[in-house]
Order: C-alpha cells, then sequence, then structure tokens
C-alpha cells in the first residue's frame, strides 16, 4: 500500500497517507491508456471539415474537347481534379471521430495512470487548501512552497475562491474527483490533491 507525506500549505509534511492498492497500486495497462488518450483527443475534433468532389464543383458540363484525334489525353469536364479548378479527389467530409471505449478500460486507464504519478513520487497530498481571498499572488505562493511545477490541482467540491485564484497561473489546472481524466493527468507534471478528495476518490473510482 503506498504511503505519501501529508503536507499543509507551507509545504511541510505534518504526517503520512496511505493510498488505495486498487487505485494508486494497479497494474499499469499501457494499451488501455493509449486507447483512452486517443478516444479523449478524437472527441476534441469537431469533424466540421468539408471539401468538394468534382461532382459538387460548379460548372464543367461540356467536354472540353473531341475523344480522338487531338493526341491529349481523354477528358470530359475540366473539374476532374488534376484541373485548376476542379474538385478534390477523396475530398474530406464532415464525421464523426468519436472512439467508444468501454467505461471498465477508462477505469483501468485512470487507475494506471494514478499509479504512474505515485510511482514517480509526483503526487502532493494537502491537508486542506484554504485562501483567504481570490487572489492569484496566494496561489502563486502556496505552489511555491510546494514546489509544485505544471500542477493538475484536485479538488473535492467547488471553491470559488481556490479557481478564481487560480486561472490566470500558467501550467495549473484545477478539476474537481468527477472530472479528472487520463489527458489531464498525463499533461500535467504535479498531481495535487486534498485529502478529502483523495477519500472521494477512492470510493468513486474503487468500482
Amino acid at each position: 500500500m503506498p504511503t505519501v507525506p501529508v503536507k499543509n500549505q507551507q509545504g511541510v509534511a505534518i504526517g503520512e497517507i496511505a493510498l488505495s492498492e486498487e487505485i494508486f497500486g494497479a497494474d499499469i495497462n499501457r494499451a488501455a491508456i493509449h486507447l483512452v488518450v486517443r478516444s479523449q483527443l478524437a472527441a476534441k475534433r469537431q469533424g466540421t471539415q468539408s471539401a468538394k468532389t468534382r461532382g459538387e464543383v460548379r460548372g464543367g458540363g461540356r467536354k472540353i474537347y473531341r475523344q480522338k484525334g487531338t493526341g491529349n489525353a481523354r477528358h470530359h469536364s475540366n473539374r476532374a481534379p488534376q484541373f485548376t479548378h476542379g474538385g478534390v479527389a477523396f475530398a474530406p467530409k464532415p464525421r464523426d471521430y468519436v472512439i467508444n471505449v468501454p467505461r471498465k478500460v477508462r477505469r483501468l486507464a485512470l487507475k494506471g495512470v494514478l499509479t504512474s504519478k505515485a510511482q514517480d513520487g509526483a503526487i502532493i497530498v494537502l491537508d486542506k487548501l484554504a485562501l483567504d481571498a481570490p487572489k492569484t499572488r496566494l496561489m502563486v505562493e502556496v505552489l511555491a512552497k510546494l514546489a509544485a511545477k505544471k500542477p493538475l490541482l484536485v479538488l473535492s467540491g467547488r471553491d470559488e475562491t481556490v479557481v478564481r485564484a487560480s486561472a490566470n497561473i500558467p501550467g495549473l489546472q484545477t478539476a474537481y474527483v468527477n472530472t479528472i481524466n487520463v489527458l489531464d493527468i498525463l499533461g500535467h507534471e504535479t498531481f495535487i490533491i486534498t485529502q478529502d478528495a483523495v477519500k472521494l476518490v477512492e470510493e468513486v473510482y474503487a468500482q
């Protein structure tokens, strides 16, 4: 069972917490992680690109010259892809890029990346996170004392003060227990989570 120091906002270790073996000590299934990352990246694509084929381009109804006797290649329409103002060969059309991934595979991938962060020593557990005011300066001071680089901050519930104080800090992203995902975890060097949020993660993602 992996254990991680519990720190306060001053970056001082005040105790330890034992993390769930099922979530933070699971097997790292690289195939599942790869599939989930592909699925998340594909879901970000709009799929609205479109171009016209030769049958959709205006004009070109008349045969451009006779079939035989000119010595040139045989053509009918000047809207074929090889001509200027012609259509596009294999033109892209609006489509859905969604890759459906089973729930069990998504959970397997999430546990794998959380385990990876635990093994790399990139998880910081805070006893609590409370700011006096929604000031960016206060949040920067907390991150500096924690020595956190490009962190993902996971809260147990919405805290407007913390969210507003974090909004303008480059590299920092705030998330909640029910919104964490594989792509965000992999995209940040440090995984900061409050002690209350750890308990919720272990409850929600244990199945």
